[in-house]
């Protein structure tokens, strides 16, 4: 059951952690909505804008001015949420790493790997906040501003939805938070049964060692023994 767990925590963990970083240098967070008189479709990343043309496939991307210019406050909160989700999920992933009872890196004992197990998924469980507060928040924002200008009857050219780079982040941040649930619940529920185990162990080994020497005390004594203890007690 624990090595199920193990490797189900660390399947998610390295495709969360994978989504997150994916999501946060795709350029996909808007894409433009449906529509058969447009020759080529459009998406807006975090970082740059790419047009691809439906007839030919070319491609061309055009970067943003530079993290020191005016940005929407959109823009800039959704990178600094993603990065740091990021940061902490992949640190939340190597740490896991050392806590798998395959990996012999650190130490073998039982407990040890537990709570670096335990640290992993408080660490994973805290990088989904911001992973999942910074696409949610993209998405409604998306989805806001296009209704607007629907009931306003504004027309711009282009209307935007959210793209496959925002579900790829809130794929990924709620990847983390089922994984460092798996690894917290696992801390507490193999804890226990540890205790218990090496509890059982101890006191078995006890009682083993004290039946060999009930068992070296039963040795019958020989004729000579039983005369020298008479003497010894007179």
């Amino acid at each position: 059951m624990r090595t199920l767990l193990e490797y189900t925590g660390f399947f998610l963990a390295f495709v969360s952690a994978g989504f997150l970083i994916a999501a946060t240098w795709t350029d996909c967070w808007m894409e433009n909505a449906d529509d058969s008189l447009e020759v080529s479709t459009k998406c807006r990343g975090l970082w740059w804008e790419c047009v691809t043309n439906v007839f030919d496939g070319i491609r061309t991307c055009d970067e943003y001015d530079s993290i020191y210019a005016e940005h929407p406050m959109k823009l800039v909160a959704t990178r600094g949420l993603m990065i740091t989700a990021d940061i902490l999920a992949g640190f939340g992933f190597i740490i896991f790493l050392l806590g798998l009872d395959c990996v012999k890196f650190l130490t073998d004992e039982s407990d040890v790997k537990l709570k670096i197990c335990y640290v992993a998924g408080i660490t994973l469980l805290i990088g989904g906040v911001p992973g999942i507060i910074g696409s949610v928040w993209y998405a409604i924002d998306v989805y806001v501003e296009r209704s607007t200008l629907v009931i306003h009857n504004v027309f711009l050219g282009i209307q935007y939805k959210f793209g496959w780079s925002c579900w790829l982040g809130m794929i990924g941040s709620l990847g983390c938070f089922l994984c460092g649930g798996i690894l917290v619940l696992c801390h507490y529920l193999f804890k226990e049964n540890g205790y218990g185990r090496n509890h059982f162990s101890s006191r078995k080994t006890y009682l083993r060692s004290g039946g060999s020497a009930a068992k070296f005390d039963s040795h019958p004594r020989t004729e000579t023994a039983k005369m020298y203890a008479v003497d010894t007690i007179v």
